[in-house]
């Protein structure tokens, strides 16, 4: 900061949103590791919880589908512990998402909260009430101390020790990163949309004061409107996009650096028949399958690793293109346009193909880190900075990618995808059933 030559005047937070902790409220030491959104360990206490047809209830209440994607059986499996159960019992102890624990640190453990879109991704938040609901407190054995009180992600929620920064700053802005992408796009009324590429791919369109229902395996979920108050939006969450890159990167050392991706994918005329479902955490939107596992298919001698790389670029534009035909049947429409963000948005033969596969212009924004983008939008609103949402993102700019391919082209490359996923499910619930 000091190097900048800027002061800042306050701070906006942006993170993972399921992810979960639990810490001392004392000392503020974590109790473990937290356990992270990807995390599955707790997939057979939602087959518990399936057998148990609460299903609907769960999805009425929260906008969520049963899945150990969601924060409240992570946290219900921290507190299976006798001993920190009693502790959590007895007020010692905290528990939140990334957000609360930063702010926990940035205050000393004065502040303990966080904004309705992390909240909304627990499983313990009526997206109604827009506040803990204690059913579903008791129904996962959650202590109402334990939890955060829920403030709005635009307003002035905390105040940060003197010590962190060299001065006191207020803590202005809170949301989940998909929100705050939302809003660092611009995208604060109902019917806009954006898709976002990191670690997953996350589409999220804004529905403004309505309270969104999916039919096809999307979810409702808290958003933002045009100056951080509570919102809706309508969800698609796909677990992986950039990390099947990073692990080939990592894990097969087909890549040095992630970047060079796209040199190989033009390399090759196409994947060559390969398909890669990089569903190494099982599959989200719009199939929840959670016994799913990563699957490549049409291997053959002549396979080199361009093809494979090129199949785990073009599965980022196949699982996209499936969000999108989701949304359109959930919502009778469609964005015109696709925008989009994130740091493989960076890919220009990525969004190429994307357009071509959706068959509609794909829109990068010159700034394409749009949920830190977002998180600052939120505080600079609220202190004063921009007068509102339009002065933040007046003078944005983007690229515009426009779709070059035949109406046969698209048709072959979705069928070859369906039938991809059908091999991804199939192997999966044959695992399910011969257990």
């Amino acid at each position: 900061i000091a190097q900048s030559g800027e002061r800042p005047v306050g701070i906006g937070i942006t993170n993972q949103r399921e992810t979960i902790l639990l810490w001392d409220r004392k000392t503020l030491e974590p109790l473990g590791r937290a356990i992270v959104w990807q995390d599955r360990r707790t997939a057979p206490r939602c087959v518990e919880l399936r057998a148990l047809g609460i299903t609907e209830m769960l999805r009425e209440r929260t906008g969520l589908l049963l899945d150990p994607y969601f924060s409240a059986t992570k946290l219900e499996s921290m507190l299976a512990d006798g001993d920190v159960r009693v502790r959590a019992e007895r007020g010692e102890l905290a528990a939140g998402t990334v957000d609360s624990w930063l702010v926990a640190r940035l205050t000393g453990g004065t502040s303990h909260v966080t904004d309705h879109t992390n909240a909304s991704r627990t499983m313990l938040y009526g997206l109604e009430s827009r506040s803990w609901d204690p059913e579903l407190l008791t129904l996962f054995g959650i202590p109402p101390t334990l939890l955060p009180s829920i403030v709005l992600s635009g307003a002035v929620s905390a105040e940060s020790r003197p010590e962190q920064f060299g001065y006191a700053m207020p803590i202005a802005g809170m949301a989940g990163d998909q929100q705050a992408a939302l809003f660092g796009q611009g995208c604060v009324t109902a019917g806009s949309a954006k898709n976002t590429y990191g670690t997953g791919t996350f589409l999220l369109m804004h529905t403004g004061d309505r309270r969104p229902h999916s039919e096809h395996g999307l979810l409702a979920t808290a958003a933002c409107g045009p100056r951080g108050e509570p919102a809706y939006a309508l969800e698609g969450s796909v677990f992986i996009a950039g990390a099947a890159i990073q692990w080939l990167r990592d894990g097969l050392g087909l890549v040095a650096r992630a970047d060079e991706s796209e040199a190989l994918a033009r390399s090759v005329a196409d994947t060559g028949g390969v398909h890669f479902v990089p569903a190494f955490v099982g599959l989200g939107s719009p199939h929840w399958e959670a016994e799913a596992r990563g699957t490549v298919t049409g291997l053959t001698r002549g396979t080199t690793r361009a093809h494979l790389v090129r199949a785990a670029l073009e599965a980022m534009a196949f699982s996209s293109a499936e969000l999108v035909d989701t949304m359109r049947a959930d919502a009778g429409f469609a964005p015109d346009a696709l925008r989009v963000d994130g740091g493989v948005s960076a890919n220009d033969w990525l969004m190429q193909f994307l357009a071509d596969v959706l068959g509609a212009p794909v829109e990068r924004p010159d700034m394409f880190e749009t949920t830190a983008l977002g998180a600052a939008g939120l505080a600079g609103i609220t202190l004063g900075v921009w007068r509102d949402s339009g002065q933040f993102l007046e003078g944005r700019r983007f690229t515009r990618f426009e779709p070059a391919s035949t109406s046969a082209e698209r048709a072959a490359w979705r069928a070859g995808w369906e039938r991809a996923i059908h091999a991804a499910l199939a192997w999966a619930r044959f695992e399910a059933t011969d257990r």
